[in-house]
């Protein structure tokens, strides 16, 4: 046994002869997941409330409580927000995550 029978043996195309895992050609792909054309509509409509009823308050600086989904209130105003958080000024600033929120509502409002 010399040298070269140590080197791996390569095909005409340049590469070696190891095999390589079978790819399943007749096999029947999940089926695409189809989405209405009014999802997004949808969604958008509800962001551009949203959106609104938010700005509404930052710009009367109207008290809000915020209920988090663990029970905890916050009260203060909304300073400013994005597409995932509130800041809210109270006692402290504080930066809520959206996700976070159970419900909101004005602080003279009935909803304790």
């Amino acid at each position: 046994m010399g040298i070269s029978s140590l080197q791996p043996m390569f095909n005409s195309n340049g590469k070696t002869p190891y095999e390589l895992p079978q790819v399943r050609r007749n096999s029947t792909a999940p089926a695409a997941v189809a989405f209405t054309a009014r999802a997004p509509e949808l969604d958008a409509q509800q962001r551009h409330a949203e959106l609104f009823y938010l700005q509404k308050q930052i710009q009367s600086q109207t008290p809000m409580v915020v209920v988090l989904e663990d029970g905890e209130r916050i009260e203060g105003c909304i300073e400013w927000y994005d597409r995932h958080s509130l800041k809210i000024r109270g006692r402290s600033k504080t930066l809520i995550f959206k996700s976070a929120i159970k419900y909101m509502y004005k602080l003279g409002d009935v909803g304790q």
